[in-house]
């Protein structure tokens, strides 16, 4: 797997998240996947609970007048039996409505990815905080 195919890939799937495209972007996910993330009490696994995430984001965003963008850069893909581990730096950018933006979160997002169908899919996902000891 190529790196300028994650690349794609990771613009498509961040411009789907960031523009409130919940189910579109849980189908970027297997069927089976698991998101595990520091604001969550245990992983969340499935494409249905992965977009029900994404909604209740969506909807948080908008309540609170502000617009988020996703910011991967710097990833690194090494292959693996299956497809690719990706390890990215994930800025989120945060910008009120009528106010200046401001960095919200500084995180690492490794990924397992694989291709079903001639397609990427991120079939495992774990995202850390730099702000957060890491376990």
């Amino acid at each position: 797997m190529d790196a300028a195919a994650v690349e794609r890939f990771y613009a498509r799937h961040m411009h789907l998240l960031d523009g409130g495209a919940a189910t579109a972007w849980a189908r970027t996910f297997t069927a089976d996947a698991s998101f595990a993330s520091p604001s969550m009490t245990e992983p969340v696994r499935g494409r249905d609970g992965i977009e029900a995430g994404a909604r209740a984001a969506v909807a948080g965003r908008a309540a609170a007048g502000e617009v988020h963008r996703h910011w991967v850069t710097m990833t690194t893909v090494r292959p693996a039996a299956d497809g690719a581990e990706a390890v990215s730096y994930v800025e989120i950018l945060a910008t009120p409505r009528g106010g200046a933006p401001r960095i919200e979160l500084s995180c690492v997002m490794r990924d397992r990815l694989v291709r079903r169908d001639g397609e990427l899919l991120v079939a495992e996902r774990v995202v850390t905080r730099d702000d957060r000891p890491h376990g």
